[in-house]
């Protein structure tokens, strides 16, 4: 047989990514997802990837922004070597359609990977797909979703991998899932020249946090500072006093007061007394515990307290927060930034100074 007349290997074929839109999903988190495929295919002789977008019925999806794209109905035909991504944001939390989570269950008994991506956590964890693994969501619901589901463990990370089974945090954390997942299907100099072209420097790996700043810079924080935080958060339903805080980081309380003062503009006290505030409002719009739980839960040991305590800090009581974004309203709120707080405190502080 001539060469020119000899039958040629099949190359294979783009990979497929299947996207699933809950309503008001998160569009940065798609975008970041979806934009290394789209420059993978650019750099490269043929296309690479190839998604779809679809919803657990036909039609137009609206984003937590506002924006909307037409889907298609779930695929029925999947292989092992495609992806499934979930989408979701505000009210995932409490998403639990039998249709989707009938679905998941099939695929994941297919051998299908799957994807979650911010708060689709939950919807994974509510199909039974992270019990016994570790996983991911949101740091601002993290809370929330291990209270929920204590069978998972839950991390606060950029993206998990588990099996066929994969977290991710959402917004930015999905530019660095994805260029994982092209650099494991293509090598690290492709994965290179998508940095490159996004100006997306370093390439973050599975582990790093989500969070730095904590509304103060974290990253400049005194050892000290950042070694008593790091126990105010692990310590929220049973707060620490603030001598045994100075004593397991290893310098005088005096010390301690004096560095938190410098370098947050409050007290340790009043510190800690907002995570376990912002950790309350997490737990009240994610979860289905009662006030009284919660207020125990955030280290709260009367009720009356944690009730006045938080409408001082957020406005409004405990029983009127139970959503993030209700039906009713065109947006989400948040009550207030953790830097925000910490401004209010350093002006009160210089105010009393002067009396």
């Amino acid at each position: 047989m001539p060469a020119d007349t000899a039958p040629q290997k099949n190359e294979p074929g783009p990979s497929r990514i299947a996207c699933v839109m809950l309503p008001r999903f998160n569009m940065m988190g798609l975008v970041s997802l979806l934009e290394p495929m789209r420059i993978a295919n650019y750099l490269s002789p043929a296309p690479l990837y190839r998604h779809e977008l679809h919803s657990v019925r036909a039609g137009k999806v609206t984003a937590s922004n506002g924006m909307t794209i037409t889907c298609t109905d779930l695929p029925e035909k999947l292989t092992r070597d495609d992806l499934v991504v979930v989408a979701g944001s505000w009210g995932t939390e409490h998403y639990a359609d039998p249709a989707l989570l009938s679905w998941l269950r099939r695929q994941a008994r297919m051998g299908i990977r799957l994807c979650a991506v911010e708060i689709a956590s939950y919807v994974f964890a509510r199909a039974g797909l992270l019990a016994g693994r570790q996983a991911t969501t949101h740091w601002s619901y993290l809370a929330g979703f291990q209270e929920k589901f204590p069978e998972v463990f839950a991390t606060e990370q950029l993206f998990t991998i588990d099996g066929k089974i994969m977290t991710c945090a959402g917004s930015t954390s999905a530019t660095d899932l994805m260029l994982h997942l092209i650099r494991a299907d293509h090598g690290e100099g492709l994965v290179g020249e998508i940095s490159d072209n996004i100006m997306h420097h370093p390439m973050r790996p599975s582990d790093a946090p989500q969070r730095k700043t904590l509304g103060r810079g974290a990253e400049s924080l005194p050892s000290g500072v950042a070694a008593a935080i790091d126990l105010i958060e692990a310590n929220i339903s049973e707060p620490l006093p603030v001598p045994e805080i100075a004593r397991q980081v290893g310098i005088s309380q005096r010390q301690l007061e004096r560095q938190f003062n410098q370098a947050m503009g409050c007290s340790v006290v009043q510190f800690g007394l907002l995570l376990r505030l912002q950790h309350a409002r997490v737990l009240l719009i994610s979860t289905d515990l009662g006030v009284r739980e919660i207020s125990a839960a955030s280290g709260f040991n009367s009720l009356s307290h944690f009730a006045y305590t938080f409408r001082k800090c957020f406005g409004r009581r405990p029983s009127e927060y139970r959503q993030a974004w209700p039906e009713q309203e065109d947006a989400p709120t948040w009550p207030g930034t953790l830097s925000k707080y910490l401004d209010t405190f350093q002006v009160n502080q210089r105010m009393r100074g002067r009396k």
